[in-house]
This record gives C-alpha cells, sequence and structure tokens, in this order.
C-alpha cells in the first residue's frame, strides 16, 4: 500500500510572547521580554504550510492549546473568578502567568513520538504525546496535546495513542525532536533513531551547563510502548558539549529523512560508531544509508545555533527529489549561507533549498522543524484522518481571516496581566475547533 509522510504544523496561538522561559534555548533567553507579534506568527507558519501543500506536500493543521491555562493557575493556589486568578497572578507571580500563557505549543515536534504502522507490532501508527517535564510551561501540555491527537487520529483500528510517560527527570521526554525515521521508501519497514542528552541510570557524560531534557530511559520505553523491535531501532547520545553551546535537542543539530542524514560534525557522541549501526541495520532492511556532514570549520556550532541551519525540514517530494526547508536567518549567516550555496557543488542527495521568513518563531528558539509533527500514513489511515485540517485553498483562506480576526499585532509580556486576553483567545479557539472541525477539544468549551 502507497504511503507518505505529512507534516502536521501547530498553529500559532494568541498569546505568542517573549517571556524568556526556556533555560538552554540561546534565543528564548536573548529575546526575554521583548515585544512579539502574534498575528505575524500566525500568518508566518500558515504560510509556510500553504506553500509546501501547494508544491505537492502533504500538510495539516494542529490547534493552538488554551492558554493562559486557568487549570495550572487554580492548582497552584489562585482562587476565584477568571479574571481575578489573573490579575493575582500577575501581582503575586508573574514568572507563573507567563508559563500558563506561553504559546510554545506551536513547536509540534514537540508534541508526541510518532512511529508508523509499518514499524509496530500492531500495524497500527503509534503516537507517544511527550511529558516535556523539564519546563514547567511545557510539562502542562500532554494532556491537551493528546486530546487533539485523538481528535484528528480517532479512529482505534488504526491508531494508538499513547499516555504521556511519567512526568519525572528519569523520563524527560522530548517528544518528535529527538527522533527520526530513515527507510526506503516512506511505507518500508524503517530504523527509528533515538536521541538522548543523558541517561538517568546509565553511566556517561553529561552537560555542565544547560540541563539535557531527553534521558536514554524515555526513548527506550517510547520504543517498547510503540511495539518498535532492537533491529529497527538505533539509540545515541547527543555530544554534551554541544548542548551546553545551545543545542537542546537533536533537531537544533541533525534532520534525517528516507536514507540521507543531515547533520553538524559534532553532533553525536562517538558519531562513527552512531554511523556505522544505522548503516547496518538499514542495509538489513534494503535501505542505503547516507550522511551529509557538516565540518565545524565550515560551519560552526555557534552559527548552527544561530542560524537554525539544521532545524530544518528534509523533504522528498513526488517526484523523488529532496528539499531542504530552511529559515530566513540561514541566509543572513555568511558561512552558513556560502555551505548552502555550495552544495549545488557537491555530491549530495539534496536537491532544493527553500527559504521562509519564521522571524517570530525564531526568535523564541524554534525553526521550520519545531512547527511540524511528521507522521507517515498510508492510504487508508490518511482517509481515516479528520478530514478538516488538511492544508488546502479553502482552509488557508478561513485561517487567515480567522488570524486577522483574533490576533492581536503586539504582545509584551505586560499584557499577560489583561484579563480580555483570555477572552480573546477563548472566542478565537472556539471558532476555529468548528473551522477544523474537531469538536469541544478545550476545557472552556465542556
Amino acid at each position: 500500500m502507497q504511503a507518505f509522510e505529512a507534516n502536521f504544523d501547530g498553529l500559532v496561538g494568541p498569546t505568542h510572547n517573549y517571556a524568556g522561559l526556556s533555560f538552554g534555548n540561546v534565543a528564548s533567553r536573548n529575546n526575554e521580554k521583548s515585544v512579539a507579534n502574534p498575528k505575524a506568527a500566525a500568518k508566518q507558519g500558515l504560510r509556510k504550510m500553504k506553500q509546501l501543500a501547494d508544491l505537492g506536500f502533504h500538510q495539516g493543521v494542529l490547534p493552538p492549546l488554551e492558554r493562559p491555562s486557568l487549570k495550572l493557575l487554580r492548582e497552584l493556589g489562585f482562587t476565584g473568578s477568571d479574571t481575578s486568578v489573573i490579575e493575582r497572578a500577575a501581582r503575586e507571580a508573574p514568572e507563573l502567568l507567563a508559563a500558563a500563557s506561553s504559546a510554545s505549543a506551536m513547536w509540534t515536534a514537540n508534541a508526541a513520538t510518532v512511529s508508523p504502522s509499518a514499524d509496530t507490532s500492531d500495524e497500527r501508527v503509534h503516537f507517544t504525546p511527550a511529558n516535556l517535564a523539564s519546563k514547567l510551561h511545557r510539562a502542562i501540555e500532554h494532556g491537551e496535546t493528546r486530546r487533539s491527537l485523538c481528535a484528528i487520529f480517532a479512529d482505534e483500528a488504526r491508531f494508538r495513542i499513547h499516555h504521556a510517560l511519567p512526568g519525572t527527570p528519569a523520563l524527560g521526554d522530548e517528544g518528535a525532536a529527538n527522533h527520526t525515521r530513515f527507510c526506503s521508501e516512506y511505507g518500508a519497514r524503517g530504523v527509528e533513531f533515538f536521541v538522548y542528552g543523558r541517561s538517568e541510570y546509565g553511566q556517561g557524560p553529561q552537560p555542565q551547563r544547560y540541563p539535557a531534557r531527553q534521558t536514554l530511559e524515555a526513548s527506550r520505553a517510547v520504543a517498547r510502548l510503540h511495539g518498535l523491535g532492537e533491529r529497527s531501532t538505533v539509540f545515541a547520545q547527543q555530544l554534551p558539549d554541544v548542548i551546553d553551546a545551545g543545542v537542546f535537542h537533536n533537531d537544533v543539530i541533525a534532520v534525517g529523512n528516507r536514507e540521507t542524514l543531515f547533520c553538524h560534525q559534532r553532533a553525536f557522541l562517538d558519531q562513527p560508531k552512531v554511523y556505522d549501526e544505522l548503516r547496518s541495520k538499514l542495509d538489513a532492511q534494503g535501505a542505503k544509508f547516507t550522511a551529509i556532514e557538516v565540518p565545524e570549520d565550515e560551519v560552526s556550532v555557534a552559527d548552527a545555533v544561530s542560524s537554525y541551519l539544521f532545524n530544518s525540514q528534509l523533504l522528498t517530494g513526488a517526484d523523488g527529489r529532496q528539499v531542504l526547508v530552511v529559515p530566513q536567518e540561514c541566509r543572513e549567516n555568511a558561512r552558513v549561507a556560502k555551505y548552502l550555496d555550495s552544495l549545488a557543488t557537491r555530491s549530495t542527495p539534496i536537491d532544493e533549498v527553500l527559504v521562509f521568513d519564521l522571524r517570530e518563531s525564531m526568535k523564541n528558539g524554534g525553526g521550520p522543524a519545531c512547527l511540524r509533527l511528521r507522521v507517515v500514513l498510508n492510504d487508508a489511515e490518511r482517509a481515516a484522518v479528520n478530514a478538516g485540517v488538511w492544508m488546502n485553498d479553502t482552509l488557508f483562506a478561513r485561517l487567515d481571516a480567522w488570524i486577522d480576526t483574533h490576533y492581536r499585532d503586539q504582545l509584551a509580556p505586560a499584557d499577560l496581566a489583561d484579563p480580555q486576553l483570555l477572552d480573546q483567545s477563548r472566542t478565537a479557539l472556539d471558532e476555529l475547533t468548528t473551522i477544523l472541525r474537531l469538536g469541544s477539544i478545550y476545557d472552556f468549551q465542556r
């Protein structure tokens, strides 16, 4: 049966702001307290979805979560009316109000880890929402994320949506930002590549400056839940030094697609051994592994982090050509731009580079790869997906008008104290569930 890779991008939510909540994410901290533009952010992401759909790629939409999260604030002891809760949180604990208002679910690479039916023991597509236990503003996402996934992938005969792993440091799970899949064809059995920052119980080096968010124990647990065998999994550790340089997820230093891994020279601990295991296991599946390794002397780790060269999408079109989708910042860094220009003269599987303006997302530390969750589907599985979330001309026009109606063009951290922001966000999300045909997925709708 024919299969393809679909990308489900997260719509940027109405509370998009720069609160600097993510220690270890250099861009997030560098832009802390600056003024955001939620309307521009949402439109930048929406245009990327539409352009890729127009190029023939399968493109879906994931909704924002309800923010600010009154549920979190009430659990933390703020009582009274919704307005009273927000006003008191703004007065007594603005950092908690910022966490409750974060629009970070826009980066759906952290929504879940996904394994296609070709790989899993029960031949269903498996999703495990990430617990994101290392950051409060993200650790509150997984329940709502699961509810959205259940509304989109509702057919239990074809989809299995697990609950997140227990939210403890030993099982820190950051989702598909630390996972990719290699295969000869999307519908063939593949090799799933799990990258972790540290092991809770094993021995080995760890970063010293910034936390390692993904553990080996979490990666192995997800592989077990998805029914993946030893022959179809590879586990690799990030180089601790690059985590300390701001590579908080593997997708800041590497991206893979089909038989290609595009990565920095300093991405993994014992990198040649990682290549050898991937090559051996892919060869057993009838696939050929190719690593495009970018040398440190051409693009430094600092260049990679500032430009998000590797936080790109590597996509294979219907014509078999492989496209690299990069943010505009890659053209503004001279060394990265020179490297990308040189791809035309190098013997690599990358055929074309597409550049997108995602400035609002980039300022908070998320590029093209952060904004999408990859889901491999066969024809029958695609037919079982909620049809309202597939990007097309009609959906684009409706969402573009919806953003114009409901989003602010300026939002500063102090604006999170405005109780009207909650009402505006709920009104927007209530309408969105009708547009995407999701049903009542938000707490305020129940």
